[in-house]
């Protein structure tokens, strides 16, 4: 459901530097549309929309997921408006289709600052590509997930009926036609249904 595909830039004027504190609020204030930052350039991205039935898919994900980690109770999940605002990311806020994080790592994070952009990376994100969007960029914003500290990965891709699942230190492993994935050590006793989303 994540596009990396911005549907166009606003250049911001050198003299203008926004801070993580105005860019949340230049979000806030203009919540009909995605906004990311790109860090190298301080450009402000406006990303594409996606279509109905990606937005069902992430929905039927994010039930899966929402239920599997109610009854867990060890962490909480962020759908696709949830950013994370990381050093060092290409861009801030990072914004996956859903997250996971636990508890413990959560509540690091002061409660004031839970209601703006989470600083840490989540230990679990999933991206659902929607058909407007290049398979490439996808796995680049998937390795520096990775990268940023995220300990499972799994890019969702239904056009060709596969997932590909991201850990620190392996090879990603793709798998075809698969009908479930278990979320592993990171989120112990979840299971996808893909039935449901393919």
């Amino acid at each position: 459901m994540s596009s990396c595909t911005p549907f166009a830039i606003l250049e911001i004027p050198p003299s203008i530097s926004l801070d993580e504190e105005q860019f949340f609020d230049l979000c806030a204030t203009n919540r009909n549309v995605r906004l990311e930052r790109d860090t190298k350039t301080g450009e402000v991205l406006i990303m594409v929309p996606t279509g109905w039935e990606s937005s069902e898919r992430n929905s039927e994900f994010i039930v899966q997921l929402g239920n599997w980690s109610k009854r867990d109770g060890t962490g909480k999940i962020s759908d696709s408006n949830g950013g994370y605002a990381i050093a060092g990311a290409s861009r801030n806020p990072m914004t996956p289709d859903a997250a996971w994080i636990s508890l413990t790592r959560l509540n690091t994070v002061p409660q004031e600052q839970r209601a703006k952009f989470l600083p840490i990376c989540p230990d679990f994100v999933m991206e659902l590509r929607s058909p407007s969007d290049n398979l490439k960029p996808l796995q680049e914003k998937m390795e520096e997930w990775i990268e940023l500290g995220a300990r499972l990965g799994w890019l969702i891709d239904p056009t060709t009926c596969t997932v590909y699942v991201y850990q620190p230190g392996q090879p990603t492993k793709r798998l075809d036609n698969a009908t479930s994935v278990s979320g592993d050590r990171v989120l112990k006793g979840f299971v996808l249904d893909l039935t449901a989303i393919w």
